[in-house]
């Protein structure tokens, strides 16, 4: 993964709005192959365009069958009636499980020679117990590489006249699909026994819908057998809609329960075929209120803010569960989600990734072979808190943003749903949030729109200009925290001293930079537990601290610590790069200046009035020496960026500066 490859989500404050779903990866990619094996020429409506679905539109363009794009989410396809014209061709379906298991049963059963490969992960899912079955009916299939994964290579066959197959159920659902969306090609009965319990069924649902759709009715005998009649062959219907994605749904269902709401969604409801719209159930248990119709979907915080923990088989909601797992570190208690053992085999081993990515964050979690437990901090301002359980309680009161940030593990679902720990105090790391394109490719562009993050009001401008005293008048009226950026440099500079790490020594004082502890209590400063206020606003501080600053690794590193200040309700943070480097989305962005002589005289006064000796010429020599460094340095210059307002209080006292400030914020913030 590149060094570069990630998306940092500022702390969320609230949610509120309504997303348009994009259309079901599971339904789409159904609908594709059963419009290639049906007779007559189908259109399909509202198409998901991401990887999967690329990879099963590749597949079929491969295999000779027509499809053509009539716009951006309409496709036709001249179904083939299961006899593709290219008998012999080799097949890149990615890590797509919708794309590879189907077409493998598909292509085993047509009488073509073919070659089906994914990415390496797609490799270390398993696929045996789909070649086992289909096998019992005459097929001759090889793999390529490991005895029961991808990749695999068809061979044309002489089927047997088998009439009952036996395939697991406690693996995947998307074996059963295959075969029951092959079968209806052999023109005779077959009944498919399940073995074990049989996981995931609403994505059978799913299936036996949408075979029902291009006229292929099984009959099943409860979750044990499901027959094919025979006879059996698809017909298109014409003209098919593909529902919302219900999996997609639930992050923002989610950040509604959260984040107050009410987040609406439209594209699926109490009509859908899909069971994770359940997962709307699962969040209503929590205490999130929820409200749907027939093509829609609502969700807002409990009455009393405060979500609860929950113990829940979700077998019904496989893939919407995973939002639940981030969802509980926001309620109070110890939440248990069961009958998960299917998140081993999907796009990564998602219950080992989930725990590994939630005790980044702080959290207690136990994970066994079909279930993960995880105790919650509880909801209290859209924070954290500590909170007990049959777990031992977080020790963190809050979320923290990782370094290294959330890994992602190429999983679309794992990047989605850590997103909404961005609604604790400190936002959030994403590592390769371009692996989202699996299922959503807008994802994050539709999370920014109905969520609202952490105001924050940046006051840049040079040495002496009152900034500092500006800014936190801002932030107490407001009632907002504060972050006076410099005294972070002047901070590392006394620790520098302290710990005798010489000024240019950059490397070191990067190291030392991302250890040190520093708090502010009022107007009061901790560096590791000492209180340091008089030495951090000497003079000759002030130097050091220019000088540190100019270094880039430095900057780098103290950029979690200001990040870190970004708290609901609001933050007015004051430097030289706020607005350009450390909070470029800030709402309004200040660039406060005055002529150097008048900066130079007020400094003088500040040093009287503290019983400090001072001089003015050499103060406004020292004004001048330094706003010359800051706007030369090379790294974030001292500049005022595009955007940022001008305020000049050369002939402004403070509180008329402050008014200023609040008045333009005001004026921002009015709809």
């Amino acid at each position: 993964m590149s060094p570069i490859n990630f998306l940092d989500l500022p702390p969320l404050l609230s949610a509120c709005g309504t997303i348009k779903l994009p259309g079901s990866k599971s339904i789409s990619n159904r609908i594709l192959l059963l419009s290639a094996l049906a007779h007559g020429k189908t259109e399909i409506r509202d198409v998901l365009l991401s990887d999967d679905t690329a990879r099963m539109l590749d597949g079929l363009r491969t295999l000779g069958v027509d499809v053509t794009q009539a716009a951006p989410q309409v496709f036709h396809v001249q179904g083939c009636a299961g006899n593709f014209p290219v008998k012999e061709a080799e097949l890149f379906l990615g890590n797509a499980g919708t794309a590879f298991r189907p077409l493998t049963a598909a292509l085993a059963l047509s009488g073509g020679h073919y070659k089906l490969s994914g990415v390496t992960r797609m490799h270390e899912r398993p696929i045996g117990d789909l070649v086992d079955a289909l096998r019992e009916l005459g097929t001759n299939i090889d793999y390529l590489n490991n005895e029961g994964f991808p990749p695999l290579e068809i061979f044309p066959a002489t089927l047997s006249d088998a009439d009952r197959i036996s395939v697991r159920g406690n693996v995947s659902s998307q074996f059963l699909t295959a075969l029951l969306m092959a079968l209806p090609l052999l023109g005779r009965e077959v009944t498919v026994e399940v073995i074990g319990e049989l996981i995931s069924k609403p994505y059978i649902e799913i299936t036996l819908a949408m075979m029902a759709r291009f006229g292929v009715s099984v009959k099943r005998n409860g979750w044990r057998s499901f027959t094919v009649a025979a006879g059996s062959r698809y017909v298109s219907p014409g003209v098919i809609h593909v529902e919302g994605d219900a999996s997609s749904a639930s992050y923002f269902l989610a950040a509604g329960a959260i984040g107050g709401g009410p987040v609406r969604i439209e594209g699926v409801g109490s009509n859908s075929i899909q069971g994770d719209v359940r997962f709307a159930d699962a969040l209503a248990s929590m205490g999130a209120r929820i409200a749907q119709g027939t093509n829609w979907m609502e969700a807002r915080a409990p009455q009393d803010g405060k979500l609860k923990a929950i113990d829940l088989d979700c077998n019904h909601i496989p893939d919407a569960a995973m939002t639940l797992a981030v969802v509980a570190l926001f309620a109070e208690g110890t939440t248990t989600l069961r009958n998960i053992a299917s998140w081993r085999v999907k796009e990564t081993d998602r219950i080992a990734a989930m725990a590994t990515e939630l005790r980044k964050l702080g959290a207690a979690v136990e994970e066994g072979a079909d279930y993960i437990r995880i105790a919650g901090f509880g909801n209290e301002d859209l924070g954290f808190r500590k909170t007990s359980g049959t777990l031992p309680p977080n020790p963190k009161s809050n979320i923290l943003n990782p370094v290294s940030g959330i890994d992602t593990y190429d999983d679309h679902r794992m990047a989605m749903c850590f997103s909404l720990a961005a609604f604790g105090t400190a936002g959030i790391r994403i590592n390769d949030p371009g692996c989202v394109a699996k299922t959503f490719p807008d994802y994050f562009a539709h999370l920014a729109e109905i969520t609202r993050t952490v105001p924050v009001i940046a006051i840049d401008g040079p040495s002496a200009s009152g900034k500092g005293t500006v800014a936190q008048r801002v932030a107490a009226q407001l009632g907002y925290h504060y972050l006076d950026s410099g005294a972070l440099y002047r901070l590392l500079a006394l620790a520098a001293q302290r710990d005798g790490v010489a000024l240019g020594d950059e490397s070191a004082l990067a190291a030392l930079a991302a250890r040190i502890d520093i708090r502010f209590a009022g107007e009061d400063v901790w560096l590791d537990g000492v209180l340091v206020d008089e030495q951090m606003r000497s003079e000759q501080c002030a130097a050091a601290a220019s000088k540190v600053a100019a270094l880039p690794r430095v900057r780098a590193a103290l950029l979690n610590k200001q990040h870190a200040f970004r708290r609901a309700p609001g933050l007015v943070a004051d430097g030289r790069d706020m607005a350009a480097v450390v909070f470029p989305d800030a709402v309004l962005k200040i660039f406060l200046t005055a002529s150097a002589e008048a900066r130079a005289e007020r400094r003088y006064k500040q040093l009287k009035e503290k019983g400090m000796d001072a001089n003015i010429a050499a103060l406004l020599q020292d004004i001048k020496t330094r706003d010359e460094r800051d706007t030369q340095r090379s790294v974030a210059p001292l500049q005022r960026i595009p955007g940022a307002s001008l305020l000049d209080t050369t002939a402004l006292n403070i509180e008329q500066a402050v008014q200023e400030v609040l008045a333009r914020y005001r004026e921002k913030q009015a709809p």
